[in-house]
């Protein structure tokens, strides 16, 4: 993969913490972006989905609002790649 995969959290959740720990496992790169640490991470996430919501996954130009929820198809677009 090319490109390091982008995840937007905060630490007490736990979708987020799957996501981390999920592409960990795997070795997939990633970017953490604590939307606690830094006031512009709420903003970015607000301005890709028009929403607050941690995990905010995003791959090349997919944005994926949740993890558990979206990881058939974020594992299929990263085996792709």
């Amino acid at each position: 993969m090319d490109e390091t995969v982008k995840i937007y959290t905060i630490p007490t959740c736990s979708d987020c913490n799957f996501a981390k720990r999920y592409f960990k496992e795997n070795d997939i790169p990633y970017a953490d972006y604590n939307c606690e640490e830094d006031p512009k991470y709420p903003e970015e996430v607000w301005n890709l989905t028009g929403k607050q919501i941690v995990p905010t996954i995003v791959i090349g130009d997919k944005v994926f609002v949740g993890f558990a929820e979206n990881l058939n198809e974020i594992s299929g677009l990263l085996q792709k790649s």
